[in-house]
This record gives C-alpha cells, sequence and structure tokens, in this order.
C-alpha cells in the first residue's frame, strides 16, 4: 500500500507487525479484505463509536451506521471528512473503486461507493471492514 502523504502516525512495517496480528496487518497495512458476514461489527446495533484498530483515530459514530446486507459494516459518512482519505482503486480491472483509509495513519479501512439506492443522507456506503476498526460503547 503506497502512502499518499504524510501521516500523524508513522511506523515501519516491522513496528505494524509488532502492533497488529497478522489478520489486522493484512487488511490494515496490505489492503486485504475480511471474509463477509464474518466480521464482529457486521450487525452490531450498539451505541457507540468506531475508530481504527491501527492508530484509535476516531473515524465513525454509530448514528451513521445502517444495515446494507452487504456483509460489512457499513456507514452512510464518517465522523469528518478530514477523519478519512480516499484514494483512487483500479485493483480490479473494468472496476474502479474509491478506498477508505485512516487519515492519522493510512490504514485500508474498506471503499465508498455511490448511488446504490440506500436509503440514507447521504446515498453513500462506506463499506468497512470489522477487522480495521475498534467499537467503544456509549
Amino acid at each position: 500500500m503506497t502512502e499518499q502523504r504524510p501521516y500523524a502516525v508513522q511506523l515501519t512495517p516491522s513496528q505494524w507487525r509488532e502492533r497488529l496480528t497478522p489478520a489486522e496487518f493484512r487488511v490494515l497495512r496490505e489492503a486485504g479484505t475480511e471474509a463477509p458476514f464474518v466480521g464482529e461489527f457486521t450487525d452490531t446495533t450498539a451505541e457507540g463509536s468506531y475508530s481504527c484498530r491501527a492508530c484509535d483515530a476516531e473515524l465513525f459514530r454509530s448514528e451513521t451506521k445502517f444495515d446494507s446486507h452487504c456483509g460489512w459494516p457499513s456507514f452512510f459518512a464518517p465522523l469528518a471528512e478530514d477523519r478519512v482519505e480516499y484514494v483512487e482503486d483500479a485493483s480490479i480491472p473494468g472496476r474502479p473503486r474509491v478506498e477508505v483509509r485512516c487519515a492519522a495513519c493510512g490504514s485500508h479501512l474498506g471503499h465508498v461507493f455511490s448511488g446504490e439506492g440506500y436509503d440514507t443522507p447521504t446515498d453513500q456506503r462506506y463499506c468497512i471492514n470489522s477487522i480495521s476498526l475498534r467499537m467503544a460503547p456509549r
């Protein structure tokens, strides 16, 4: 994963490997994807905030989480636009996507999709890997 800009939290790959489990490292630092419908927060309805598992930056709140039936936690907006960054993802030929990363450390969170017809205020679906997040109940 290529860093797009300097981040407030910068660690070497070895330091990230010490901090994260192998599965977390694969998703957060190598832009992997966890299997659908198995993540810890896929069906969670508890109120609280969601932070980056790599650096603890607060990213999403439960008020923006919705059930998209896609197999991953979905949100219609981040906590604030400066909490995430967007990177063009052309890893699947003919299917361009927009990757969502933590703005504090550059870790891969998932992707954002628009125009899918969900009844949300933004018409966006932030499809986020559970393993990329920690949840603090309210």
